[in-house]
């Protein structure tokens, strides 16, 4: 499968059917605010390596998470019983993508989280699309997450913890909140056996654009969450 350039000047992307095996599908473009709520609206995100070109994925299959299918382990619960941690909402996002940066990584010696990912994901979140999750011990952030919220689609994008089990709480915390909003998934990328243990499955490329085309359906949330 070719791998498209695109065009600087046209914000548009091709079938994400012409994805390579590895999900590749384009190179090049911006990280616009246009740009980005269109590659998620079709299925598409953008993962490069600092001093590469930007690079635009649609993996098959898509590891995703429905809401209802949440587990929480026995080792997770007495967290929640005894308030363990205290999570908010968009309160220090920049942070919260800062230390996703940051956090270390099996089989990784950098991070994909460039500056510019940070401005350009920084201009989503201003206008109310993309949301962070911090996670509190004694006033310390010690775990969060971002993402983007379009529809009743939540598209999961990092995580970091230093805290034993912080990262994990704030996810879960998050999932019960959308599933209270009627969120009906929650995209999660790339497949690991730490989501797995959490209820995640993957589905076809397929069957996750199809559910893309349903949320088409459902207004845009505005604002920042608190």
């Amino acid at each position: 499968m070719p791998v498209f350039w695109l065009d600087p000047e046209h914000i548009i992307f091709p079938d994400p059917a012409y994805a390579n095996p590895d999900g590749l599908l384009a190179a090049g473009g911006d990280l616009s605010e246009e740009r980005l709520l269109l590659a998620y609206r079709s299925g598409i995100f953008p993962w490069y390596a600092p001093g590469d070109p930007i690079l635009w994925w649609c993996p098959d299959p898509r590891c995703v998470l429905f809401p209802e299918d949440l587990k929480v382990s026995k080792s997770m619960r007495p967290y929640f019983n005894q308030r363990k941690f205290e999570v908010t909402y968009d309160r220090c996002f920049s942070e919260v993508m800062q230390a996703c940066a940051q956090q270390p990584r099996n089989g990784q010696a950098g991070t994909w989280i460039t500056r510019e990912m940070v401005e350009g994901y920084t201009r989503l979140h201003e206008a109310g699309y993309a949301h962070s999750v911090e996670v509190w011990k004694e006033k310390e952030l010690v775990g969060g997450l971002y993402g983007i919220a379009i529809g009743k689609v939540f598209f999961g994008e990092s995580m970091f913890a230093r805290a034993s089990n912080a990262s994990k709480f704030g996810f879960i915390s998050l999932v019960r909140q959308l599933e209270a909003q009627g969120f009906t998934l929650i995209d999660c990328q790339q497949e690991t056996s730490h989501l797995l243990s959490l209820g995640a499955t993957t589905i076809s490329r397929p069957e996750f654009l199809h559910t893309l085309r349903t949320n088409d359906a459902y207004p845009d949330g505005e604002g920042q969450w608190r």
